[in-house]
């Protein structure tokens, strides 16, 4: 009997917030749309605050990941503020557009501890230093976005509104022609005795 290969998964492990601030970034990105000819917009309903990316995983290690990820826990939910417009790596030569997000110190430290709790898997930990964000778009080429620039500049303090969460989600991510799409594989309530 041939068995048939186990096909890798994409993974990653994300915050979730309220349609609310959804709909505000929904509205910012339709008044800056046409801004700018090389803009790749990310769309809303895709948009979530990634804790840690896994990348391809042989999916006979997802059970492992779940029980690794049950195990993580805060003594408080995390508190998110959603303003401000910014670029990755300067507005000089934007790759990236972002808002962001001001939250409790408990949102670096719970992005720290799902990060331990998925190293003994073989999860290779981040070299960069945790900044939570929302990416607005990605930009093919540094040109062409000088009039995009100077319209975020207006709305910086821009606010998107806030959330208050106690569970993270274990996400799929399927690459398609017309974009990733994301399924929720799993919820973990992170604080103790929170529904």
């Amino acid at each position: 009997m041939i068995r048939a290969p186990f096909l890798p998964m994409r993974l990653f492990v994300a915050l979730d917030f309220p349609n609310a601030v959804r709909d505000a970034i929904r509205q910012l990105i339709a008044q800056l749309k046409n801004e700018s000819r090389n803009a790749r917009w990310v769309r809303p309903e895709g948009m979530h605050i990634t804790l840690k990316f896994l990348g391809e995983t042989d999916a006979r290690k997802v059970d492992a990941v779940r029980r690794a990820l049950a195990a993580v826990h805060s003594a408080q939910p995390v508190d998110m503020k959603f303003h401000g417009l910014g670029f990755f790596p300067n507005e000089r030569r934007p790759r990236v557009l972002w808002a962001g997000v001001e939250a409790s110190p408990n949102l670096a430290e719970l992005a720290a501890d799902v990060e331990r709790s998925l190293a003994p898997l073989g999860f290779a930990p981040e070299s960069r230093e945790f900044v939570p964000h929302l990416t607005l778009a990605r930009f093919e080429s540094p040109r062409g976005n000088e009039l995009l620039v100077r319209k975020t500049g207006e709305p910086a303090s821009m606010d998107f509104g806030s959330a208050r969460e106690s569970e993270f989600h274990l996400f799929q991510s399927i690459l398609k022609p017309s974009g990733a799409e994301y399924s929720r594989l799993e919820t973990f309530a992170f604080v103790k005795g929170a529904a």
